[in-house]
């Protein structure tokens, strides 16, 4: 997917093999101007998902992630550095990433806004029901809206996109673990 922030996407560049190598998958960079100035986040997760990102994981790749950017110095100013796991509402960047969620909910906001019979679009929430093509240069992720209307939209478009949890599930398994202990 091409990035639409120069320093996300070198920063992209630099920590994907250096989680790659230590054993995790960079599922997203986000650089971001907050209240407190600018924040640098990497998201991590283990290839497949299977075993969850913790405190400890994330920790030892903010060290590692550190000293390569402190010698790559890819960003001009300070920033705060944060790693953490992907969390429930999983950040999606890469083809597999949306074949590997189709069936979700999901929220895109897109960075090219998309032409529509009302005009243009930015913003689309539904069910993924899958992505057509295999490179990120031609794959579209295939978005349901309102329960009729399909979208194909152009990975390499998309600013941001997120997996919507459905709290409802989830609150329900915390209430069945509960019950268990």
């Amino acid at each position: 997917m091409t990035r639409h922030d120069p320093i996300a996407e070198r920063v992209l560049r630099i920590a994907e093999p250096v989680a790659i190598a230590a054993g995790y998958e960079l599922v997203d960079v986000r650089f971001t101007m907050e209240q407190g100035g600018w924040v640098l986040r990497v998201y991590l997760d283990r290839p497949g998902g299977l075993e969850q990102v913790d405190l400890h994981d994330c920790e030892r790749m903010s060290r590692e992630l550190s000293a390569v950017l402190d010698v790559e110095d890819p960003i001009p100013h300070a920033y705060s550095l944060e790693v953490s796991s992907p969390g429930l509402d999983r950040p999606l960047r890469t083809v597999e990433h949306f074949r590997r969620h189709a069936g979700a909910e999901v929220k895109i906001t897109m960075a090219v806004p998309v032409q529509v019979p009302s005009g243009e679009r930015r913003n689309f929430k539904g069910p993924l029901r899958g992505v057509e093509g295999d490179t990120e240069a031609e794959a579209l992720a295939v978005v349901e809206i309102d329960g009729k209307d399909e979208f194909r939209l152009p990975l390499r478009d998309i600013d941001q996109a997120r997996i919507v949890p459905d709290w409802d599930a989830v609150l329900h398994k915390k209430q069945q673990k509960q019950q268990k202990n």
